[in-house]
């Protein structure tokens, strides 16, 4: 392989990792966050937990250095993952609805839905924040 090809693939897998960790932080945080409030906000309390982990992941593990400032980052960052939380919210949310509406146990119908909704937008983000977010 050339190294241009190498050196996107490691990038690639690094984000996986940096991205399965900060995923792993949101799904366990959703469980704390619904012991005090409903599914639905728990979804979005967990995702910020995890956007923040995932940022400063990707910041210093994934990505080189950036054009952008870090404020700026942040920024697009944050945009990016607008797109995926909307994404993980609505798949979570649909999902969630649907296998409990086929007599699935809510405890298992919830985590199932959740995880599914964390992995859907995987490759729309990693593209988002190459182009955009840390575009060198």
């Amino acid at each position: 392989m050339k190294p241009a090809i190498v050196s996107q693939h490691s990038q690639f897998v690094r984000f996986l990792v940096a991205g399965s960790f900060a995923a792993a932080i949101n799904f366990g945080s959703r469980f704390l966050y619904s012991l005090f409030w409903s599914f639905e906000i728990a979804v979005v309390l967990a995702f910020v937990t995890g956007l923040t982990t995932g940022y400063l992941l990707s910041r210093f593990f994934v990505f080189h250095r950036s054009r952008h400032s870090a404020l700026r980052e942040m920024l697009l960052f944050f945009t990016v993952n607008m797109v995926a939380l909307a994404q993980t919210w609505l798949v979570s949310i649909y999902l969630a609805d649907f296998l409990i509406g086929v007599s699935v146990r809510d405890d298992n119908a919830y985590a199932l839905a959740h995880f599914t909704g964390i992995c859907f937008p995987l490759v729309t983000s990693y593209f988002g924040h190459k182009y955009l977010t840390f575009r060198a």
